[in-house]
């Protein structure tokens, strides 16, 4: 095959996750005339840590963890989203790790760029810890966007496996809303250093709103 159609190929596989969902919100009986996709996740998340990179001066490559975050998400283009309450851990990255390995092995370059896949999930050094929060934090932050629009009905959430996850339920009974029952499951669950965590706070406390707008 040459160079150029490996070119297209890995182009179009990844132009489907424009039109893969992210499975939580559909979960969630998200509604709403647009729900986001996972390769609007992806824009998203690399927005975020040039933001936090920026403003906490974090010493790592913002390089590395951009490109890292460009791809980590490509196993679901096989496998769809599948969301952590759907089959078991060990299960989904095993097959995530199969896909990724099946959509790069035509590339020259596949094996570095699977390299910084599995750097991702091993969330072993600075850059991948820090994606890793960065797609945590993004996800809580799109979830409050969208409690803002009231978007969620609690009362209605037949079919929701998440929903009777034991901590999630215990959140929700102390009267939490939907978005700030999320932000506290990642706090309760230590994903965020001191500055995620600032972050993650101010978004609990504070309706969050675009500034250009407002001025």
């Amino acid at each position: 095959m040459s160079k150029e159609q490996n070119v297209i190929n890995y182009y179009l596989l990844c132009n489907k996750l424009k039109d893969v969902i992210r499975m939580g919100w559909i979960s969630w009986g998200v509604k709403r005339e647009r729900i986001e996709s996972i390769a609007e996740h992806i824009f998203g998340v690399q927005m975020l840590a040039i933001a936090m990179k920026s403003e906490y001066k974090y010493d790592i490559d913002i390089l590395k963890v951009i490109y890292m975050l460009a791809i980590h998400e490509l196993g679901e283009i096989i496998i769809g989203d599948i969301t952590p309450f759907e089959i078991g851990q060990k299960e989904k990255i095993k097959k995530e790790h199969e896909a990724v390995h099946k959509i790069l092995k035509p590339l020259i370059d596949g094996k570095q760029i699977e390299k910084l896949f599995l750097e991702f999930d091993a969330r072993e050094t600075p850059e991948a810890k820090f994606a890793y929060q960065c797609d945590k934090l993004e996800c809580d932050i799109q979830c409050k966007l969208y409690d803002q629009e009231g978007c969620v009905d609690l009362n209605h959430q037949e079919g929701n496996q998440i929903i009777n996850n034991n901590l999630v339920k215990e959140l929700l009974k102390t009267g939490c809303s939907w978005s700030n029952m999320w932000l506290e499951y990642g706090q309760i669950k230590k994903y965020y250093d001191t500055n995620f965590m600032k972050v993650s706070q101010y978004v609990k406390e504070n309706p969050i709103n675009d500034f250009f707008q407002e001025n």
